[in-house]
């Protein structure tokens, strides 16, 4: 009897913990294997596939930036090169039905409109900073420069769906709310207080996540000079999401299917000099320190005397600069740079480039005092 007693007792032991086996295995399995401790599109096999930090003041554009952010990692994750793509937000916005009286556009509208139209590339339609509604135009043949999705859709508010979708679909754009503190985020986790106050929305691209700080990595559209270096960590925390945002049903949507002209052969231009929110004094450039003054405009440089126009171009064979609409010089080659000098008052200085393929833009308004 002691013997089978004990043989009873071995075998009951036996079934209790080979009967506990698969719930420890599935624990196990669940941590070490369906999500990783953190994920950033910024660090894929160590390669960042994001691209820069851009600035969208001082207008509400923050939607098409957003989604644009996300197009664009995608565009160098799926060739494999970092090509620094850089589509055009003010396009998106403004075809998509977006104005500045509105405030900005529906995030539907322009996501269905990725999927008809496409976006293309900022030469055929640079971003002018305006806090106004102007007339708009995209260069022509902007139809055969475009990328497009297939699909878009929206992503719960759980932990678990907003993970599996960034790493399944990219970068997500998310609507969330926007309080007073956010504005002197520098570093750190952020996470609203009981003091935080709620002043306004916007819409960011979310591009990771880490478990050990509890936090989503955000790109925003604030410039570099905001955040870290224009990024921030947000707390895990569903009540910054808007929910319903522009109607829809969460607030977090993720794209999918990017295709199109990723590589354009059409000149690569972009105005080094000068830019916005900077004050040029003899052509030595310093921040603006104080950006709503009266009639000047907002982000439009502030110029004291001659400024040097200077240009980065590729894949270019010649450059006209203009102001205010009147063809001032032509460049054939580089250094593309050109002395300006204009009288008081609001300016735009636009620049074409050239090649046998097309042409691309870039344009800035400035606000000249003496």
């Amino acid at each position: 009897m002691g013997q089978m007693k004990r043989i009873l007792i071995i075998a009951m032991m036996s079934f209790y913990i080979i009967s506990q086996q698969p719930i420890l295995i599935s624990e196990y399995n669940l941590h070490q294997n369906d999500l990783p401790i953190s994920f950033s599109w910024t660090n894929i096999n160590g390669i960042d596939y994001t691209t820069p930090i851009k600035d969208q003041s001082p207008a509400p554009t923050c939607e098409t930036y957003a989604l644009c952010a996300a197009i664009e990692t995608l565009m160098q994750y799926q060739t494999g090169t970092l090509f620094q793509p850089d589509l055009s937000e003010a396009h998106l916005y403004f075809f998509a039905g977006g104005t500045y009286e509105k405030g900005g556009v529906n995030v539907h509208d322009a996501a269905d409109y990725l999927i008809t139209y496409g976006v293309p590339d900022e030469g055929c339609f640079p971003d002018p900073h305006r806090p106004f509604d102007f007339p708009f135009s995209s260069v022509d043949g902007w139809e055969n420069r475009t990328m497009k999705i297939t699909e878009w859709g929206w992503v719960p508010h759980d932990e678990e769906s907003i993970k599996q979708a960034l790493i399944e679909y990219g970068p997500l754009t998310i609507c969330i709310f926007v309080y007073d503190d956010m504005y002197q985020y520098k570093s750190g986790v952020y996470h609203k207080t009981s003091e935080s106050k709620r002043v306004g929305s916007h819409l960011v691209a979310l591009v990771g996540y880490d478990d050990i700080t509890q936090s989503w990595l955000i790109k925003n559209s604030w410039g570099t000079g905001w955040g870290d270096n224009g990024w921030f960590h947000m707390g895990y925390d569903e009540s910054m999401f808007i929910d319903g945002c522009y109607g829809g049903e969460t607030g977090i949507i993720y794209i999918d299917g990017i295709y199109g002209d990723m590589q354009p052969d059409t000149p690569l231009i972009s105005i080094e000099k000068p830019k916005i929110k900077n004050t040029y004094i003899f052509n030595i450039e310093f921040p603006t320190l104080l950006r709503s003054i009266g009639s000047i405009q907002e982000a439009a440089p502030r110029i004291f005397g001659s400024i040097n126009i200077n240009i980065d171009a590729k894949q270019t064979e010649y450059i006209e600069f203009y102001l205010d609409g009147v063809l001032e010089k032509t460049i054939s080659e580089p250094p593309f740079s050109w002395m300006c000098k204009s009288t008081p008052g609001i300016h735009t200085i636009e620049t074409i480039a050239y090649n046998q393929n097309g042409i691309s833009k870039d344009l800035i308004d400035v606000y000249v005092l003496i």
